[in-house]
């Protein structure tokens, strides 16, 4: 039986090296924590290739990017010149990019095809996200490599930074160079690593894991789940599986979701044994 923590619009923002499983491990957390039908939460790809989408079963229609573009376009031909008029048509765009499915909801960043600065432009989208985020009572980010462009481009605040790594030595020291940036870069309460993708908990035991960064825990490689990914399936229809439990206990380290039997353990959450 597991308990969910109501705390309004707390936002986990996924970070890591590329190819750790961070899109995973979003869907996943997603898939967790939207199992209480009476939680709204809103799934936010921050990775251009949208790959969020297909891991959740989403088809996209428009992005964020794509309404950004489409504002400097009018801008620079002259077709928007009020200010009220622009940002009502922002919001109606913004809420129109959302793809909803029970109590799940999706918005895609995308990529920016137009060069340049648009500063006024990013920082108005990013006051509509975060006015859409507190419709929701959880908010997962899964960005790119680093945490500059979530910083630039989605949400300033995040309340719980998740970093990812995989057993490899070079995932965990990205790691640790996206914690140091983000102590300076966001305002964020919390911050933890999930190790991703491991082999056995021998393999967890022979890392040597930064003292700065909280290990949450770590992720066994799992079939389900990777058989759905090969497949283009939905995590969302899986019932249950190891990954699932070894994420399960890492939300619990990191204060989000309450498991029977779990009492403020910190030692790392283990779903294999052996």
């Amino acid at each position: 039986m597991h308990n969910l923590q109501k705390k309004k619009a707390s936002v986990l923002a996924l970070c890591g090296k590329g190819g750790v499983g961070k899109t995973s491990l979003s869907a996943t957390i997603v898939k967790i924590l939207s199992s209480d039908s009476n939680n709204k939460v809103l799934a936010i790809d921050a990775d251009p290739a949208v790959g969020l989408a297909s891991a959740l079963g989403v088809y996209i229609t428009k992005t964020v990017d794509d309404i950004r573009n489409e504002l400097i376009q009018r801008v620079e031909s002259g077709k928007t010149t009020d200010k009220a008029q622009m940002l009502s048509m922002l919001d109606y765009e913004m809420f129109s990019a959302l793809e909803e499915k029970k109590n799940i909801a999706f918005l895609a960043i995308g990529r920016p095809e137009l060069e340049g600065c648009y500063c006024q432009v990013n920082h108005i989208l990013k006051d509509l996200i975060a006015s859409v985020a507190n419709n929701f009572d959880f908010v997962v980010i899964d960005g790119e490599a680093g945490i500059e462009q979530i910083n630039r481009r989605v949400m300033a605040k995040v309340s719980h930074l998740i970093l990812v790594s995989d057993a490899s030595a070079k995932g965990i020291n990205v790691a640790k160079t996206i914690k140091e940036v983000s102590d300076n870069a966001i305002d964020y309460k919390k911050a933890g690593l999930i190790l991703n993708r491991l082999r056995s908990k021998m393999e967890y035991e022979k890392l040597v894991i930064p003292a700065e960064l909280d290990c949450l825990g770590w992720v066994p490689e799992d079939e389900t789940i990777r058989s759905y990914d090969i497949a283009g399936k939905s995590i969302l229809e899986i019932d249950d599986s190891p990954a699932m439990l070894a994420v399960k206990n890492c939300l619990s380290e990191i204060g989000l979701l309450v498991t029977s039997g779990q009492k403020n353990s910190r030692k790392p959450a283990v779903a294999l044994t052996g």
